[in-house]
């Protein structure tokens, strides 16, 4: 009897022309660290009082799909999934906050056992970047969609680029200054970390357990960076509420990937002591919109 192994379990999707229609060809392999998709369905219980208390009746609720797909970031492999973060489209290998969502079939296939889970009307509600020294740039797609299939029909899928290579922190730098100013390589940060939150949520209704729709809030973006403890400077920023310009590169030494926020408020920076080693400051921000870059977050790829 065999079961099913992660080593031989890929990750592929097709963009679906809307929300609730799945689709069936054009399937591209996604290379992946971990996945961790699931359909949930809601409990709907019975409120009967009986003199024995224990229930009589359950029944399955509202459906949705939820889970995490991790990655190491490269060049090309993710566009179409930063574009649903992001609810935009590259323009001129430049990507802004929009408001258009674009939705994915998600094929998770099982080799060794040959069965397939399609999670269907699928998109990007969370976008979280990871960013250090010693590791590749670990990015995190928060995904929540409509329905699932198991099937022991695989579709085949086709890469879409192999010859990438992961980004790394090494191939790029970070660079801080006054918002809408001249900002300064900064060469003390430890790391850096953020979210882009688009706040998806199906919206369910009457005589169907799957939601027509998701809607979506506004695009909240916040982080934490960790930079070394050599003056005032990080620290004044968060005491004066200095409206502050971030840019951080990745690459592989070949392409790379920016990261900027125009307009960024830092809201602490906290100094302790956690032994003999380097003192760390550790900052939070929170991106806002500006108005020169018409955005509050751009991703800027290699041309």
């Amino acid at each position: 009897m065999a079961f099913a192994q992660g080593s031989r379990s890929s990750l592929s999707y097709a963009t679906q022309s809307n929300f609730t229609t799945p689709a069936t060809s054009g399937f591209v392999n996604l290379p992946f660290s971990t996945q961790s998709l699931n359909m949930t369905k809601d409990a709907v219980v019975g409120n009967d009082i009986q003199a024995d208390r224990m229930p009589r009746v359950q029944r399955h609720g509202n459906k949705s799909i939820a889970g995490d797909i991790v990655v190491d970031l490269r060049d090309e492999e993710y566009d179409d999934w930063l574009e649903s973060a992001m609810l935009s489209t590259w323009s001129t290998n430049t990507l802004k906050i929009g408001t258009t969502p674009k939705y994915f079939t998600v094929q998770d296939y099982a080799a060794d056992i040959d069965q397939a889970r399609f999670f269907r009307g699928c998109s990007v509600n969370t976008l979280g970047v990871s960013i250090a020294p010693n590791q590749m740039v670990t990015t995190t797609f928060g995904v929540v969609g409509r329905d699932m299939e198991v099937t022991a029909t695989q579709i085949a899928a086709t890469d879409s680029d192999s010859t990438t290579t992961p980004f790394d922190s090494y191939s790029g730098n970070v660079t801080i200054g006054n918002a809408d100013g001249t900002p300064a390589t900064a060469a003390i940060v430890t790391s850096f970390d953020f979210t882009l939150t688009n706040g998806f949520a199906p919206t369910y209704v009457v005589g169907d357990n799957l939601a027509p729709s998701l809607e979506f809030g506004r695009a909240e973006l916040e982080g934490t960076m960790s930079v070394y403890f050599e003056d005032a400077t990080i620290i004044n920023r968060f005491v004066d509420e200095t409206e502050t310009e971030l840019t951080v590169s990745v690459g592989d030494g070949t392409k790379d990937m920016t990261f900027f926020f125009p307009r960024v408020k830092i809201n602490s920076a906290d100094v302790g002591v956690d032994g003999p080693t380097s003192r760390i400051i550790s900052c939070s921000f929170t991106a806002l919109y500006n108005t020169t870059d018409t955005t509050s977050f751009k991703i800027t790829r290699a041309a």
